[in-house]
């Protein structure tokens, strides 16, 4: 698909999206992925222009370890 887009629309470039849970704006729970045609001076950006407000205690990256290691998941 990602190809397809960027061979048919001419497009120099493509993201691939996923939103996951309300806090990524997500309304409805399901799996799906965006693929974005992007072009060089298409106006857009994906990347944050600034910092989220919330405060994360101790050391993320040692949190993530953690949850992935004892195979912690968020319950809904």
């Amino acid at each position: 698909m990602a190809e397809a887009a960027r061979t048919a629309l001419n497009a120099s470039g493509v993201n691939i999206l996923s939103a996951s849970g309300p806090g990524s704006e997500q309304s409805v729970p399901h799996l799906h992925f965006h693929v974005v045609p992007r072009w060089v001076d298409g106006g857009i950006s994906t990347w944050p222009a600034g910092r989220s407000a919330h405060h994360i205690t101790g050391d993320p990256g040692a949190r993530l370890a953690d949850a992935l290691a004892s195979g912690q998941h968020h319950e809904r």
